[in-house]
């Protein structure tokens, strides 16, 4: 067949992101810090824009939209649909964080760093606690008896990092404190005791492996496992399969193991500045029953159009070329003005169909939380995950029972004997409870809060509840029983 050049017509759609819409997507996903630079940079790059009043009545759905020139809305008709479907698009497939079909059920690894822990209440968040060298150090009087090994284990402890790995040399501490390395090491491995698991360690591997010491899975074939992680890193299963002389199945729960230990053990303390939040969405009892849902207008940006320097501009343009910087300014401050309308109207109503599925939070408290997926909210207010996904992020509710991320109500369940179903975190409450009731001596084994819950009505299998108990911050039975002894209770 010969070939040569011809003219063809093919016909194909495809979606076009324009700058204007952009702008609109990036907008819903900003936090309020990040929607304030946003503005600030507007504002200074755009001479047409000016920080005014705008009227929002705080118990409706929808808000009003700001003042503005005619001419303006008149350039954005054509620009902008008045409805909600002009920022509610599929966008997966152009955002690399996020893979088709995700969101489906958002547990709680997007809102917490894929770190599986529980969001409390964000004004108990930051500052609630202990630091990680207090609480080391209010330990180590009940872990030795010796004055001397004490002090050297304090002094270590201002060593450790953050993350709970020890940072110094033994070498030099030694030389500098006047004592014998063997005794500095003696001291590290007195630290390497105390809770959390796998503090002092020095080493990625020695973390994990003072951590599956104490959940008694420290055998030969988890040492030559956990003595390899470049081969893990590097994918080579069969390798490390044929080195720790395990079959498929064996090797699997090694990894599963493994996978919930924490390598940042020191990460759950303290030790962080206080940082505010404020919320974009403020929920407070009705006065006929019910919820009323309003935006925070402290936290909305008031940006209108200055029409007077606008006609004063307009009338000194003598030039096209003038006319139309002109123009554009007018265009993209009108967008703008739009757009933060617009998300402003999306955040409501997201946020009043999740108070609307977990009503039972609000009166009753966790335990009374449901499962709920994006999914589920999505359809429900006839809008694409993605987009729900977006309004959900860095965004913040307010409520009588505290200020807590959107993201927070999206929790996977488990079944239970009302048929409705328990959400995890009303899961890791009832646990928790349980746990705070037990006696000191003789701490619940898994099996035996397995047993507790499915009297209760919760169909729970043993791995599921370890699960989450180690995701409400709670240790196993053995640990609790070391904090236990330590704390003088057992």
């Amino acid at each position: 067949m010969a070939l040569g050049p011809r003219l063809e017509i093919r016909q194909s759609q495809s979606l076009v992101m324009t700058p204007q819409l952009q702008q609109a997507i990036k907008l819903l996903a900003l936090s309020n810090l990040e929607l304030e630079t946003h503005v600030a940079e507007a504002l200074e790059a755009n001479p047409l824009l000016e920080i005014g009043e705008v009227s929002r009545d705080a118990g409706d759905s929808e808000t009003t939209e700001a003042p503005q020139e005619r001419e303006a809305d008149a350039l954005m008709d054509g620009a902008l649909e008045s409805g909600d479907s002009a920022l509610d698009i599929d966008t997966t497939a152009l955002d690399p964080e996020r893979a088709p079909g995700d969101g489906g059920d958002w547990g709680r690894a997007a809102s917490t760093g894929g770190s599986g822990e529980e969001l409390p209440d964000l004004e108990n968040r930051a500052g609630a606690g202990p630091t990680l060298a207090q609480h080391l150090t209010e330990q180590i009087g009940t872990a030795t008896h010796d004055s001397r090994e004490a002090l050297v284990a304090r002094r270590l402890i201002g060593e450790i990092d953050e993350a709970g790995y020890f940072i110094g040399d033994l070498a030099l501490l030694a030389e500098e404190m006047g004592i014998a390395r063997s005794e500095a090491e003696r001291a590290l491995e007195l630290v390497q005791t105390l809770d959390p698991t796998g503090v002092g360690a020095r080493t990625l591997s020695e973390c994990l492996a003072l951590q599956a010491r104490e959940a008694d899975r420290y055998d030969p074939c988890m040492a030559r496992l956990i003595d390899n992680l470049d081969l893990l890193a590097a994918g080579d299963f069969a390798r490390l399969k044929r080195m720790c002389e395990v079959d498929d199945e064996d090797f699997a729960d090694m990894l599963a193991e493994l996978r919930s230990y924490d390598p940042k053990p020191g990460l759950r303390y303290g030790g962080g500045s206080d940082t505010a939040v404020v919320p974009d969405v403020i929920v407070a009892p009705g006065r006929k029953g019910g919820w009323d849902i309003a935006l925070n207008e402290d936290s909305l940006p008031r940006l209108v159009v200055n029409r007077d320097y606008y006609l004063e501009l307009r009338e000194g343009c003598i030039d096209k070329r003038s006319k139309a910087w002109l123009g554009e300014q007018l265009t993209e401050a009108s967008w703008l003005i739009r757009a933060l309308d617009q998300r402003a109207r999306t955040i409501l109503k997201v946020a009043a169909e999740i108070v609307k599925r977990q009503s039972g939070f609000f009166t009753e408290g966790v335990i009374a939380m449901k499962p709920m997926i994006l999914r589920e909210v999505a359809e429900a207010i006839d809008m694409h995950e993605s987009t729900v996904s977006r309004v959900t992020s860095n965004k913040y509710l307010a409520c009588p029972r505290g200020t807590f991320e959107l993201k927070y109500f999206f929790t996977s369940g488990v079944a239970s004997g009302d048929g409705d179903g328990a959400s995890a975190e009303a899961v890791k409450l009832r646990i928790r409870t349980l746990v705070g009731a037990e006696d000191p001596r003789k701490p619940l084994s898994d099996q035996a809060l397995v047993d507790q819950l499915n009297s209760e009505g919760y169909d729970l299998a043993r791995r599921t509840v370890a699960k989450y108990r180690e995701a409400a911050g709670i240790g196993s039975s053995a640990q609790r029983r070391r904090q236990n002894k330590l704390a003088g209770l057992g």
